[in-house]
C-alpha cells in the first residue's frame, strides 16, 4: 500500500487544532489529526471531501 504524504490543511487554526491532509493516492483524500499521527486515519473520496470543504465556506 502506498503511504500518505500528510501536509497541515490550510483550514486549521493556529491555536494547535490542526488537521492534516494527504492527497497523493489517486481516489482518496487521507485525514488525521495532527496530534495523533498514529491514530486513526480517514479515508475519504475526492467528491465528499469537496463538498465537506464548500460547507466551511
Amino acid at each position: 500500500m502506498p503511504e500518505f504524504h500528510f501536509v497541515k490543511a490550510s483550514y486549521s487554526s493556529g491555536n494547535g487544532e490542526c488537521l492534516e491532509v494527504a492527497r497523493n493516492i489517486p481516489g482518496t483524500i487521507a485525514i488525521r489529526d495532527s496530534k495523533s499521527p498514529t491514530g486513526p486515519i480517514l479515508h475519504l473520496t475526492p467528491t465528499t471531501w469537496t463538498k465537506f470543504t464548500a460547507t466551511l465556506r
